[in-house]
């Protein structure tokens, strides 16, 4: 989460934007998302992202700390990794981001999801009613959502 907002954000002041971390569920409606190849709409179906359930601030968690991410649903680990294997580091990201829109204290920055999502197991692997997914990132807590079906 940023806390201190600004546009065209350099790397190496990055770290100092940041308000803090907390968990994110990106409960993505896949025959939405592939509807265009912009994802827009299956990323961001009414209700499907989970953020929380708390921040930790970023003084607790030191700059560039290696922390692990698991996703278990119905309690079967799904997926782990860990920060140091993302793709574009997190200064990176602000950076990047920054350049095409202002960021602003408040925004949130999703930095993506490991491998292991449910439609690129075989076979594939959809969410049901009932079932209940576990974000867990070490050293932020654990994000637990149950999956309802749309009323």
């Amino acid at each position: 989460m940023i806390g201190h907002g600004g546009r065209r954000i350099r790397e190496a002041d990055a770290w100092h934007h940041i308000a803090g971390y907390a968990c994110y569920n990106d409960g993505s409606v896949r025959d939405w998302q592939q509807a265009t190849p912009q994802w827009t709409a299956g990323k961001n179906f009414f209700h499907t992202g989970g953020f929380g359930p708390w921040l930790v601030t970023r003084d607790e968690i030191a700059d560039d700390q290696v922390m692990t991410l698991v996703t278990r649903l119905n309690g079967q680990e799904m997926q782990r990794t860990t920060t140091d294997k993302m793709i574009h580091s997190i200064p990176r990201q602000i950076a990047h981001i920054s350049t095409f829109m202002p960021l602003a204290a408040g925004d949130v920055i999703v930095t993506g999801t490991p491998g292991g999502v449910g439609a690129a197991r075989k076979p594939p692997l959809w969410l049901k009613p009932g079932d209940v997914v576990e974000v867990e990132i070490s050293g932020v807590g654990v994000l637990r959502n149950p999956v309802a079906q749309e009323a």
